[in-house]
């Protein structure tokens, strides 16, 4: 299943107080970028950010998974 296109609308609109956040096609999915730098992805239906320290300590109670196997 690919990702709708309005909940790639949806993830940027939650996310406008970032700063200058976007997606962009790829793959047949998404790429989230914050500026010009790719910061997750969204698949069916899923967001994946980039595991760093900080999002993990804000992120707690969520798990990680990859996108795909």
């Amino acid at each position: 299943m690919m990702t709708d296109p309005g909940f790639a609308a949806f993830v940027v609109e939650q996310s406008e107080d970032a700063g200058d956040v976007r997606v962009r096609r790829m793959f047949g999915e998404y790429a989230l970028y914050l500026g010009d730098k790719v910061v997750g992805l969204l698949c069916d239906d899923q967001a994946f950010l980039k595991p760093t320290d900080g999002g993990r300590a804000l992120l707690a109670r969520g798990g990680e998974a990859p996108p795909y196997p």
